[in-house]
Protein backbone atom coordinates (compact mmCIF):
# COMPACT_ATOMS: atom_id res chain seq x y z
CA UNK A 1 0.00 0.00 0.00
CA UNK A 2 2.75 2.42 1.08
CA UNK A 3 4.49 1.97 -2.58
CA UNK A 4 1.43 2.27 -3.91
CA UNK A 5 0.71 5.71 -2.82
CA UNK A 6 4.46 6.56 -3.26
CA UNK A 7 4.32 5.70 -6.76
CA UNK A 8 0.99 7.89 -6.96
CA UNK A 9 2.91 10.64 -5.17
CA UNK A 10 6.06 10.26 -7.85
CA UNK A 11 3.32 10.52 -10.91
CA UNK A 12 1.80 13.47 -10.18
CA UNK A 13 5.60 15.15 -9.40
CA UNK A 14 6.73 14.07 -12.63
CA UNK A 15 3.81 15.48 -14.45
CA UNK A 16 4.89 18.84 -13.28
CA UNK A 17 8.03 18.07 -14.33
CA UNK A 18 7.30 17.08 -17.76
CA UNK A 19 4.78 20.77 -18.31
CA UNK A 20 7.77 22.19 -17.21
CA UNK A 21 9.71 20.99 -20.04
CA UNK A 22 6.79 21.51 -22.85
CA UNK A 23 7.08 25.33 -21.14
CA UNK A 24 10.64 25.60 -22.08
CA UNK A 25 10.37 23.94 -25.62
CA UNK A 26 12.37 20.82 -24.37
CA UNK A 27 12.22 17.38 -26.38
CA UNK A 28 10.56 14.54 -25.14
CA UNK A 29 14.88 13.43 -23.67
CA UNK A 30 14.57 16.61 -21.74
CA UNK A 31 10.84 16.45 -20.34
CA UNK A 32 12.24 13.30 -19.40
CA UNK A 33 15.20 14.31 -17.57
CA UNK A 34 12.78 16.95 -15.64
CA UNK A 35 9.92 14.34 -14.66
CA UNK A 36 12.25 12.04 -13.61
CA UNK A 37 14.26 14.56 -11.11
CA UNK A 38 11.50 16.39 -9.79
CA UNK A 39 9.41 13.28 -9.14
CA UNK A 40 12.37 11.14 -7.49
CA UNK A 41 15.01 13.78 -6.49
CA UNK A 42 13.57 14.88 -3.41
CA UNK A 43 13.68 10.87 -2.35
CA UNK A 44 17.18 10.65 -3.91
CA UNK A 45 18.88 12.76 -1.92
CA UNK A 46 16.95 11.72 1.34
CA UNK A 47 18.18 8.33 0.90
CA UNK A 48 22.09 9.75 0.29
CA UNK A 49 21.82 11.18 2.96
CA UNK A 50 20.74 8.36 4.97
CA UNK A 51 23.52 6.40 3.61
CA UNK A 52 21.36 3.41 1.98
CA UNK A 53 20.43 2.96 -1.43
CA UNK A 54 17.93 4.46 -3.25
CA UNK A 55 14.71 3.38 -3.08
CA UNK A 56 14.19 4.89 -7.17
CA UNK A 57 16.89 1.95 -7.62
CA UNK A 58 15.23 -1.06 -6.19
CA UNK A 59 11.77 -1.19 -7.84
CA UNK A 60 11.57 -0.38 -11.51
CA UNK A 61 8.05 0.99 -10.94
CA UNK A 62 9.81 4.28 -9.51
CA UNK A 63 11.48 4.73 -12.97
CA UNK A 64 8.33 3.33 -15.55
CA UNK A 65 6.15 6.13 -13.72
CA UNK A 66 7.38 8.80 -14.42
CA UNK A 67 8.20 7.77 -18.07
CA UNK A 68 4.17 7.19 -18.29
CA UNK A 69 3.57 10.75 -16.95
CA UNK A 70 5.83 12.31 -19.49
CA UNK A 71 4.64 10.62 -22.65
CA UNK A 72 0.72 11.12 -21.01
CA UNK A 73 2.09 14.73 -21.32
CA UNK A 74 4.31 14.68 -24.34
CA UNK A 75 1.42 13.45 -26.26
CA UNK A 76 -1.92 15.17 -24.66
CA UNK A 77 -0.12 18.76 -23.21
CA UNK A 78 -2.96 21.06 -23.73
CA UNK A 79 -5.71 18.81 -21.64
CA UNK A 80 -2.93 17.82 -19.03
CA UNK A 81 -2.47 21.93 -18.59
CA UNK A 82 -5.82 22.04 -18.43
CA UNK A 83 -6.47 19.95 -16.01
CA UNK A 84 -3.80 21.87 -13.59
CA UNK A 85 -6.48 22.39 -10.76
CA UNK A 86 -6.61 18.73 -10.25
CA UNK A 87 -3.29 18.24 -10.87
CA UNK A 88 -1.62 20.93 -7.98
CA UNK A 89 -4.30 19.44 -5.40
CA UNK A 90 -2.99 15.96 -6.19
CA UNK A 91 0.76 17.68 -5.86
CA UNK A 92 -0.61 19.16 -2.45
CA UNK A 93 -1.51 15.18 -1.34
CA UNK A 94 1.85 14.62 -2.50
CA UNK A 95 3.87 16.72 -0.47
CA UNK A 96 1.94 15.95 1.95
CA UNK A 97 2.64 12.13 1.55
CA UNK A 98 6.38 12.44 0.95
CA UNK A 99 7.12 15.13 3.57
CA UNK A 100 5.59 12.62 6.37
CA UNK A 101 7.22 9.41 4.68
CA UNK A 102 10.29 11.22 4.06
CA UNK A 103 10.72 12.11 8.07
CA UNK A 104 9.43 8.56 8.99
CA UNK A 105 12.45 6.92 7.36
CA UNK A 106 15.05 9.53 8.98
CA UNK A 107 13.46 8.91 12.18
CA UNK A 108 13.63 4.99 12.00
CA UNK A 109 17.44 5.06 10.32
CA UNK A 110 18.24 6.73 13.63
CA UNK A 111 17.67 10.62 13.16
CA UNK A 112 17.14 13.14 15.66
CA UNK A 113 13.55 14.61 15.76
CA UNK A 114 14.58 17.47 14.56
CA UNK A 115 16.79 16.62 11.83
CA UNK A 116 14.05 13.96 10.56
CA UNK A 117 11.55 16.82 9.89
CA UNK A 118 14.53 18.49 8.12
CA UNK A 119 15.14 15.47 5.95
CA UNK A 120 11.05 15.20 5.42
CA UNK A 121 10.86 18.49 4.00
CA UNK A 122 14.14 18.25 1.09
CA UNK A 123 12.27 14.76 0.37
CA UNK A 124 8.95 17.12 -0.24
CA UNK A 125 10.36 19.99 -1.82
CA UNK A 126 13.82 18.30 -3.31
CA UNK A 127 12.78 17.24 -6.53
CA UNK A 128 10.95 20.69 -7.62
CA UNK A 129 13.77 22.59 -6.35
CA UNK A 130 16.09 20.13 -9.20
CA UNK A 131 13.34 20.91 -11.71
CA UNK A 132 13.31 24.36 -11.21
CA UNK A 133 17.26 24.58 -11.56
CA UNK A 134 17.64 22.45 -14.37
CA UNK A 135 14.93 24.01 -16.50
CA UNK A 136 16.79 27.46 -15.90
CA UNK A 137 14.56 29.09 -13.18
CA UNK A 138 14.82 30.36 -9.94
CA UNK A 139 13.36 27.88 -7.90
CA UNK A 140 9.79 28.64 -7.39
CA UNK A 141 9.91 28.00 -3.57
CA UNK A 142 12.10 31.05 -3.26
CA UNK A 143 10.93 33.84 -5.26
CA UNK A 144 7.16 33.41 -5.56
CA UNK A 145 6.47 33.08 -1.56
CA UNK A 146 3.80 30.60 -1.82
CA UNK A 147 2.86 28.39 1.19
CA UNK A 148 4.69 25.20 0.05
CA UNK A 149 7.57 24.43 2.16
CA UNK A 150 5.57 25.78 4.78
CA UNK A 151 2.80 23.05 5.13
CA UNK A 152 5.77 20.27 4.58
CA UNK A 153 7.16 21.98 7.51
CA UNK A 154 4.51 21.66 9.61
CA UNK A 155 3.67 17.97 8.50
CA UNK A 156 7.61 16.76 8.80
CA UNK A 157 7.19 18.72 12.42
CA UNK A 158 4.27 16.78 13.37
CA UNK A 159 5.57 13.31 11.90
CA UNK A 160 8.91 13.98 13.89
CA UNK A 161 7.31 14.73 17.25
CA UNK A 162 4.38 11.94 16.93
CA UNK A 163 7.82 9.36 15.81
CA UNK A 164 9.37 11.23 19.05
CA UNK A 165 6.73 9.57 21.49
CA UNK A 166 6.31 6.26 20.11
CA UNK A 167 3.22 7.04 17.80
CA UNK A 168 4.34 5.38 14.91
CA UNK A 169 2.94 3.40 11.43
CA UNK A 170 0.52 4.64 9.23
CA UNK A 171 -1.78 6.46 11.42
CA UNK A 172 1.21 8.74 12.76
CA UNK A 173 1.71 8.79 8.44
CA UNK A 174 -1.46 9.61 7.42
CA UNK A 175 -2.50 12.18 9.94
CA UNK A 176 0.68 14.25 9.26
CA UNK A 177 0.33 13.79 5.22
CA UNK A 178 -3.50 15.02 5.61
CA UNK A 179 -2.39 18.33 7.66
CA UNK A 180 0.38 18.94 5.05
CA UNK A 181 -2.37 18.15 2.28
CA UNK A 182 -4.89 20.84 3.92
CA UNK A 183 -2.85 23.88 4.82
CA UNK A 184 -1.09 23.72 1.24
CA UNK A 185 -5.26 23.84 -0.29
CA UNK A 186 -6.41 26.60 2.29
CA UNK A 187 -2.70 28.03 1.39
CA UNK A 188 -3.91 27.83 -2.76
CA UNK A 189 -7.79 28.80 -2.16
CA UNK A 190 -6.89 31.66 0.19
CA UNK A 191 -4.31 33.28 -1.74
CA UNK A 192 -1.79 33.07 1.71
CA UNK A 193 1.58 34.04 0.94
CA UNK A 194 4.81 34.39 3.15
CA UNK A 195 5.95 37.37 4.15
CA UNK A 196 8.80 39.79 2.59
CA UNK A 197 11.37 41.46 4.84
CA UNK A 198 9.85 44.45 6.95
CA UNK A 199 9.73 47.75 4.68
CA UNK A 200 9.98 45.56 1.52
CA UNK A 201 6.45 46.44 -0.49
CA UNK A 202 4.94 43.89 -2.45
Amino acid sequence: MSELLDLAGIFVFALSGALMGVRKRLDVVGMLVLAEMTALGGGVVRDLILNVRPAAFQSVGYVVVPVAATMIVFFWHPYVARGMPAILVLDAAGLGLFCAVGTAKAVEYGLSPLHAALLGVATAVGGGMLRDVLAGEIPTLLYDRQLYAVPAMLGSAVMAGLSFYGLQGWPATLAAAVLAFGLRIAAMRRKWRAPLAKGIEE
